[in-house]
């Protein structure tokens, strides 16, 4: 594999991997459950918003109800003094305030009518996000049974992407082992030949033959003197037991000594 091949396939393996975790489906639960939360969140927060506003409220309104009963103080005081001017200017007070208090106490009720949706809303979202996790743990330990099952079914049956490289490395592998195999026996072959000897000789052709000319012109001057002792009678000394002869030699000796003794 060259290296582009390689680049190529470390890049296709790192894309399918963002992509197999963008499907992930246990993934996309998980998030839209921390989503369903979010929203619970800012649902408490909302009530909790609105019961602080309607806390100031109710504050204010406690304190215009005390201005209420000051200002119906001062114009009783200021009859009881016969001074009808000041009464009746306690008297408008009272009533400016008394008129501020209906308002806060309609707003009040908008905002308790408003908590309590928001309150029932609460509730009814809480039980959803509770039914949601309850179903998003089944589907993720499902999801992970089939993900263990399909792994292990690919690993047994060979099947799946790795496992199709696996197979090529291996062709590959056993391609270039019977190719190094060949070689050796080539290798081999010619080195009984003699070939890889004559190659790697630093010795020339004619130096070669020379040297077996030699050879043969010795073997033969040594032939014609053991020829010559033998017509003399002369006896050569056996050959000591534990000197090794050629296996294929020693055969035919015993053939011909057999054949003598017939």
């Amino acid at each position: 594999m060259g290296i582009l091949s390689r680049a190529s396939y470390i890049i296709r393996s790192k894309v399918s991997s963002l992509l197999d975790r963008a499907e992930d489906p246990t993934e996309t639960l998980d998030y839209s459950y921390e989503q369903m939360r979010d929203e619970l969140q800012d649902v408490k927060q909302g009530i909790a918003d609105l019961t602080t506003q309607k806390k100031r409220l109710e504050m204010q309104k406690q304190r215009l109800e005390e201005n209420v009963e000051k200002h119906n103080e001062q114009a009783r005081r200021a009859v009881e003094q016969d001074r009808e001017d000041l009464a009746r200017k306690a008297l408008e007070k009272k009533k400016a305030k008394m008129n501020q208090i209906e308002e806060l106490e309609t707003q009040i009720a908008d905002l308790e009518n408003t908590q309590d949706q928001l309150v029932e809303q609460k509730e009814t979202l809480q039980q959803r996000i509770e039914e949601f996790r309850t179903k998003k743990e089944t589907i993720k330990a499902r999801h992970e049974a089939a993900e263990a099952s399909t792994k292990v079914s690919e690993a047994v049956t060979g099947a799946g992407e790795e496992f199709e490289d696996v197979n090529r490395a291996i062709e590959r592998a056993e391609e270039n082992t019977e190719e190094m195999e060949a070689r050796s026996a080539a290798l081999d072959e010619l080195q009984d030949e003699g070939v890889l000897e004559d190659q790697i000789s630093d010795k020339s052709d004619l130096e070669r033959e020379l040297e077996e000319v030699a050879t043969e012109d010795s073997i033969d001057s040594e032939l014609e003197t053991l020829k010559s002792d033998v017509e003399e009678g002369g006896t050569s000394e056996e050959p000591q037991s534990d000197i090794e002869m050629d296996d294929e030699i020693e055969q035919e000796l015993a053939e011909i000594d057999n054949e003598d003794s017939n």
